[in-house]
């Protein structure tokens, strides 16, 4: 039988879209997208933000940190459900050249005793963002540079049945211009894909991205959707990236980082929205500048992130925090100020232990786990090279 792959693509019929209430983005179910949602007027960035700025947490001190709420629309506490046991591979990237501007993905086992390089990228390719599905089976990826502008790519466990998912633009199509899928992010019940997508032309100066928001997919390829409409009336205005899933599937967590002319300009922070596109919120303060993926628990209770201070990219002087999905309670999980560089934390499948990525002053970065309370730092790789880091924590068990 022949499959038929959903695309965009101008020869496609318009879909009419309806405004939903303030603070909820859109969700084209079960259509094909067209347009690439750039429609002014549609839905105004002021009805999908939150309504007021949130006050910078204070970690040491639970009653501040109480207020991080403050203009949150349709902030819930999270349901707990029961976390898996199994602690398997930990899949990461690690950059192959001085330059870094090749990088491949590797998995790890959690006692770093023994690690596998997965995918063999051409010369200045970038296979990055890792992301297991739910049974451990299979790896998630994307792969940028040589003749691919950022697509989503999988394999198997021991990096065999490598193939691309194939982008979502027909060739020629005009709402396709740059278009780049990166990112992936697994379902629960691995039935879908989120991922980010960029497209549009780029900001000759900054090299900012014209569109950018989140999107759903099938693993075949199949019945895209859009997610979010954060650039929608404000091209140029930022990107949005990093998506995750909430263990019972019905949110997701995303970054939004502000360029030059977005509001406010230069910064980030973490936006929750539910899975069917509505009750967009801020989860963090701006102030707190959180960035990048962030991971929930396993129980639902908590979400880890990284904050990254302001000025160039790498740069020391963040940390890893926890949070809990209504924005209270934001807690520090490694020391600070620091000079030290955090990157990407991902929980372990039980809940127990926490991967993350951390690189000394001028040193490269390298996988270390720590309790969920932040205690019990241990390194795990060691590359003496050039750097490894975006762990992502699953149920994989090491080849045979």
């Amino acid at each position: 039988m022949t499959r038929t792959r959903t695309r965009l693509s101008h020869t496609t019929p318009t879909t009419a879209r309806t405004r939903h209430r303030a603070g909820a983005g859109l969700l084209l179910a079960g259509t094909l997208l067209t347009g690439c949602g750039a429609q002014p007027g549609d839905i105004p960035l002021s009805e999908i933000r939150a309504e007021a700025p949130t006050p910078t947490p204070t970690p040491a001190a639970e009653p501040a940190v109480a207020d991080a709420t403050a203009g949150v629309v349709g902030a819930a506490a999270a349901t707990p459900t029961a976390p898996p046991a199994h602690n398997g591979l930990i899949a990461g990237r690690v950059f192959l050249d001085q330059d870094r501007l090749t990088s491949a993905i590797f998995a790890v086992t959690p006692d770093g005793k023994t690690r596998r390089q997965l995918t063999q990228p051409a010369d200045q390719t970038r296979d990055d963002h890792p992301a297991w599905s739910p049974d451990g089976t299979t790896l998630a990826f994307d792969r940028t540079g040589g003749d691919s502008p950022g697509r989503i790519w999988t394999t198997a466990t021991d990096g065999q049945n490598i193939h691309p998912l194939g982008s979502l633009c027909e060739a020629g199509a005009p709402d396709c211009l740059n278009e780049t899928e990166t990112m992936p992010a697994w379902s629960p019940d691995g039935k879908q894909l989120a991922f980010t997508r960029g497209w549009g032309t780029a900001d000759p100066t900054s090299e900012q991205i014209q569109y950018s928001d989140l999107y759903l997919i099938a693993p075949d390829g199949t019945t895209a959707q859009r997610l979010t409409f954060l650039t929608n009336d404000t091209p140029y205005s930022g990107v949005v990236t990093d998506p995750a899933w909430s263990p019972d599937g019905k949110q997701l967590v995303f970054s939004y980082r502000t360029s030059a002319t977005g509001q406010p300009a230069n910064s980030r922070a973490l936006y929750i929205v539910n899975a069917d596109g509505t009750g967009l919120r801020r989860l963090t303060p701006w102030e707190l500048r959180a960035g990048d993926r962030a991971n929930w628990s396993p129980d639902g209770s908590r979400i880890v992130f990284t904050t990254y201070p302001a000025g160039p990219d790498n740069a020391p002087g963040g940390g890893i925090y926890t949070v809990h999905p209504d924005g209270t309670a934001v807690e520090a999980l490694t020391p600070g100020p620091s000079d030290t560089t955090y990157g990407i934390a991902s929980y372990s499948p039980d809940g127990t232990t926490i991967a993350f990525a951390q690189a000394p002053a001028g040193g490269t970065s390298e996988l270390y786990t720590m309790r969920a309370d932040g205690s019990g730092a241990t390194r795990i790789t060691d590359t003496t090279g050039h750097g490894e880091s975006r762990p992502s924590w699953g149920t994989a068990q090491p080849p045979s």
